[in-house]
């Protein structure tokens, strides 16, 4: 009986300790939910996950919210500088010379002097590894003449790419401000992002160095300047491509980073985390959950048949049609792909009709969900039928040569 009662006794301490405990415990972070309803702790102000491929979104917190995005903005400088690369206007071999006044940049830099001299391929390295503003600079002023320039084609970038809640006043992210009009959000840093790595992969050979070095050639010689990346997921984080980091007293500490395993690309944005350790673990943490998760599905049309289109009015009165896009869809839970339905829809056309024009769409549902289309495109032109379209038509009626008749 006496050890029953020190039993009870013991459970109803416990009970009570427990009591008077739990409104001391400090709870940290903010405990925000994802597609699939599990818990992600992110205390970052705002955060954004989405797939690479199909850009759709898996996870935000605050994705909208305008905030600075420090050297984050450094994502668009490199995406304008592989696609003048792509373009052919450069070549990683070209020489970029440095001025004052890309010289002078502070903040993150690798100390190019005035008239020193480096290859494209370095400048990217010293951008992407080190973060560099001097670089940022001398990249933007060798591609667009002044830092201002470039920041225009900067601003047109973000209009394409659907970027509604960004405006840039420099290329590197050094002091920004959002009253001067420098800013950014979670989503349209992960837009900028899937612009970059899968239009441009080649940045993650980039991106994703450790360490490395470069040379410096001035008047006084040569000398080697180290260089670390800033992004520390490229240590140990599986499947890593990149991408970039950001921090100032304004910005708080941001990150972009993007990895990739058994097909499906992630980009994870993390914007204004209260230390440098935060926005690289909640940055895991989605990274974890979207490949936990979710998974791609994807059509390469196998098995379809496409009719030739009816041109009303037109010669050739049929068009070939095909699909101007793959189909992928990213299914944040189990699916069984068996349940995809797809269905052909061809529009009604009239010549005259070019190369490429839409035609017609494939449209993918999933248990009476729409999940999205695919633009079915002429494969070549139909032009409009006249007088002596028609006469000739009507001779090969009358002798029943050929099978091309108007509609």
């Amino acid at each position: 009986m006496k050890a029953v009662t020190e039993k009870i006794f013991s459970f109803r301490g416990i009970l009570l300790l427990l009591f008077f405990l739990v409104p001391f415990i400090k709870v940290t972070g903010a405990k925000a939910e994802t597609a699939t309803g599990s818990a992600v702790d992110i205390s970052a102000r705002a955060a954004v996950l989405i797939e690479g491929d199909t850009g759709e979104i898996l996870y935000e917190k605050s994705k909208d919210t305008e905030l600075v995005p420090a050297s984050i903005t450094k994502i668009m400088t490199l995406t304008l500088i592989f696609e003048a690369l792509e373009q052919g206007k450069l070549s990683l071999e070209d020489s970029v010379s440095v001025s004052e006044y890309a010289a002078s940049m502070g903040g993150s830099q690798v100390f190019l002097e005035p008239q020193e001299t480096q290859t494209v391929n370095t400048m990217i390295k010293c951008i992407s590894i080190a973060s560099a503003n001097d670089a940022a600079v001398a990249m933007a002023e060798k591609i667009a003449g002044s830092e201002q320039n470039f920041v225009k084609m900067m601003n047109e970038k973000a209009k394409e790419l659907g970027m509604k809640h960004t405006q840039f006043k420099n290329c590197s992210g050094l002091d920004d401000d959002i009253k001067s009009g420098h800013y950014s959000s979670a989503y349209d840093v992960a837009l900028m992002s899937r612009e970059l790595i899968m239009k441009h992969p080649k940045i993650s050979s980039y991106s994703t160095v450790w360490m490395d070095s470069i040379i410096h050639k001035t008047k006084k010689g040569e000398s080697t300047f180290g260089l670390t990346n800033t992004n520390k997921l490229v240590r140990f984080y599986d499947g890593i491509t990149g991408l970039k980091t950001g921090s100032t007293s304004k910005a708080k500490y941001c990150l972009s980073a993007t990895a990739k395993r058994n097909g499906m690309n992630l980009i994870a944005v993390i914007m204004a985390a209260p230390d440098h350790k935060v926005r690289f673990t909640e940055a895991q943490a989605l990274l974890d959950y979207g490949f936990a998760n979710c998974s791609v599905y994807e059509d390469d049309f196998s098995g379809m048949n496409f009719e030739a289109v009816p041109v009303k009015g037109g010669i050739p009165s049929k068009i070939a049609a095909y699909p101007g896009e793959k189909f992928s869809h990213t299914f944040t839970s189990e699916y069984d792909e068996k349940k995809i339905e797809k269905k052909i829809e061809y529009k009604t056309i009239s010549a005259p009709v070019k190369q490429g024009d839409t035609v017609g769409s494939v449209i993918y549902t999933y248990q009476g969900k729409e999940l999205g289309s695919v633009p079915l495109l002429a494969r070549q032109d139909a032009k409009e039928a006249g007088y002596t379209d028609f006469l000739m038509v009507a001779v090969k009626r009358l002798f029943k040569v050929g099978s091309d008749v108007l509609q």
